[in-house]
């Protein structure tokens, strides 16, 4: 696409998922993509024992038709990432686009167990990598936005303000899981106040039902097989490759009018109707208006 060849990115946490989804559209959008994450080929296996690794990552983004860098840092370490945005500041002396896609919770959560059930040790250290990771970015990433007076902040999270209340209830299933996954949400919107005055926008995205290598190996398929593990969960015939995600932010990246959307919470669906991006195989998928017809259907259909 091409569209963004001036962008200097930083997509933090982009081993895998929808952080390696990210950058690689950004890079066939002709960005420069610096890559991070903790798994690198010299670490081997991640902690989850997943083989996806940083410098694979920055090959797809190279490959694409942009400048991937790959870059191992542990975003919950201060001193690593203010390392990193030095190197970003020496190379470009600047910074267009940060992506802040941090998780590393799967194996901390526990979804049958209430707050006085968790084990607490898992539920804090959950907060620290998915909340306090992202707060460490900024800190030390946003200065170098505000320098070029324009440039966009994306906090990646699970779920909309507005879908999580009105097909979760308001709550995510367990109590360390919806709180980080909210005050993403909430951050995106504070750095959006801040940020405002700079010329800097900040927003929060969700993908739908993301077809993450994690979740392809969860169903026991692959890519090209992904349809059938819609026999063990219906809802996946919904889902959406990470790429659906990453043209997503290409589209906001390049968006003049991206302060019209600073402080909001967006989703894949929603942006791919408004800005007119598919998924790799030319579908739409929208899973909050899925989900949101699904649940309407359960309530008025009679069980057997």
């Amino acid at each position: 696409m091409g569209q963004l060849t001036d962008t200097v990115a930083l997509v933090a946490g982009a081993t895998r998922g929808a952080g390696r989804g990210i950058a690689t559209e950004l890079g066939a959008a002709g960005a420069t993509v610096y890559v991070t994450g903790r798994t690198s080929r010299d670490t081997g296996r991640s902690d989850l024992d997943r083989p996806e690794t940083i410098e694979e990552t920055a090959e797809q983004v190279t490959g694409r038709g942009g400048t991937g860098i790959p870059v191992r840092c542990d975003h919950s370490d201060p001193d690593q990432v203010r390392a990193l945005t030095e190197r970003i500041a020496q190379d470009h002396g600047r910074l267009d686009l940060l992506v802040n896609d941090i998780w590393g919770g799967d194996a901390l959560t526990q979804w049958d167990k209430r707050l006085w059930e968790h084990d607490l040790g898992n539920g804090l250290t959950l907060l620290h990598r998915a909340v306090d990771t992202h707060i460490i970015t900024s800190h030390h990433a946003l200065p170098l936005l505000i320098g070029t007076g324009r440039g966009l902040v994306i906090e990646i999270t699970d779920g909309t303000e507005q879908w999580v209340e009105e097909m979760l209830d308001g709550y995510r299933g367990t109590f360390f899981y919806d709180l980080a996954k909210h005050a993403v949400i909430r951050m995106a919107r504070n750095q959006a106040a801040e940020l405002k005055p700079h010329g800097v926008a900040a927003l929060s995205l969700t993908p739908g039902f993301l077809r993450s290598e994690a979740m392809l190996d969860h169903f026991g398929v692959t890519e090209a097989t992904w349809r059938d593990g819609a026999a063990k969960d219906p809802h996946f015939a919904q889902s959406e490759t990470p790429a659906y995600i990453g043209r997503a932010v290409v589209a906001l990246a390049a968006d003049p009018e991206i302060m019209s959307k600073t402080g909001g919470s967006y989703d894949t669906g929603g942006l791919s109707a408004e800005y007119g991006f598919t998924d790799v195989d030319g579908t739409r998928p929208d899973f909050a208006a899925y989900y949101r017809d699904f649940l309407a259907t359960s309530k008025t259909t009679p069980t057997p």
